[in-house]
């Protein structure tokens, strides 16, 4: 195992670059696709790594359940400072899985109940008007069945003050923007950055990203709709400056009253649409932060697994017959 086993809990770094460029020469959509790739892999390696080292230090501890030979020296030989390791990846794993477990619960907790609060008021579309004068809009993501109870479509929430703060034309941006979300499954990557950060701290700058990313991908949906991009550009910033904070944050929303993000989406909705590549150029400073990513991706991926295999070598070796 050697060193092998701690790189992937580090070179989540190489990652760091790309999730400030890569708005700068990709489509959102390909932005998206990317960072979310990099933050679940690199996420997956710093989990199995920190199982390799709880298992090695768990052999350590008197009276485990694990097989005696496991805590032979030749097993605390494959890993640098097994006792300091092992014991310190123990609390750390589970405190990763806990925040990962508290997150998945939080987020369908959330998901819950909003559709409940959603069902008492009148269906059969896919929009849900508030009676709030407060101006918000999310999206809410549909939720699977269960137990034979059929699943529930996701759905657009606005209050009614947003809809009286906007105008018509401006209301379709609107409508598209959340459309997009539900229609892309945005909470699908947004939950899964969020669980890598949660297992790597490091990697929470690509949750930030792809929080970012997901609303440029909307906002060009809605763009397309509507077939103006200034149209939606005011519809983003006009709302940006009345909006109030939604009664869920988590979820996808229109324009949140935050002061970073909102100039940059109008400013890319007044600017051209963006090429729609999913690697940018290699001359540029956004394909080299993106070469190193995913060299650094693939070195935490092999380094994991050949950690795996000279773990279970030695264990195996280790272990009586």
């Amino acid at each position: 195992m050697g060193v092998f086993v701690f790189l992937p809990l580090v070179l989540p770094l190489t990652a760091l670059p790309i999730a400030r460029l890569a708005e700068q020469h990709l489509h959102p959509r390909g932005s998206t696709r990317l960072l979310t790739l990099l933050a679940a892999v690199l996420g997956l390696c710093s989990t199995l790594s920190l199982g390799l080292l709880m298992v090695v230090g768990t052999a350590q501890l008197p009276g485990n359940p694990l097989p005696d030979g496991w805590s032979d020296p030749q097993v605390r030989a494959a890993v640098p400072g097994a006792e300091v390791a092992g014991a310190a990846a123990i609390p750390l794993l589970a405190a990763a899985l806990i925040a990962c477990a508290t997150a998945l619960r939080r987020h369908r907790r959330i998901r819950a109940r909003t559709h409940r609060a959603l069902d008492v008021l009148p269906g059969g579309s896919d929009t849900a008007v508030l009676p709030d004068d407060a101006p918000y809009a999310y999206a809410v993501p549909g939720a699977p069945g269960r137990l034979g109870r059929p699943g529930r479509p996701g759905r657009i929430a606005v209050s009614r003050g947003m809809l009286r703060s906007l105008d018509r034309d401006e209301r379709r941006a609107l409508f598209a923007h959340e459309r997009a979300h539900l229609s892309c499954r945005h909470h699908r990557y947004l939950l899964l950055v969020r669980l890598a950060g949660c297992v790597n701290p490091l990697l929470l700058p690509l949750r930030s990203a792809v929080a970012f990313s997901t609303e440029r991908w909307a906002d060009e949906e809605a763009a397309r709709v509507v077939g103006d991009r200034r149209l939606t550009a005011r519809a983003v910033g006009k709302a940006a400056l009345i909006a109030r904070p939604t009664p869920y944050p988590q979820l996808a929303h229109f324009a949140a009253p935050e002061p970073g993000p909102v100039p940059r989406r109008v400013a890319a909705l007044l600017a051209p649409v963006p090429p729609a590549r999913s690697w940018p150029p290699a001359l540029t400073p956004a394909g080299l932060a993106a070469l190193v990513a995913a060299a650094g991706t693939a070195a935490s991926a092999l380094s994991a697994l050949n950690a795996a295999v000279a773990l279970f070598v030695v264990l195996k070796a280790a272990t009586p017959l």
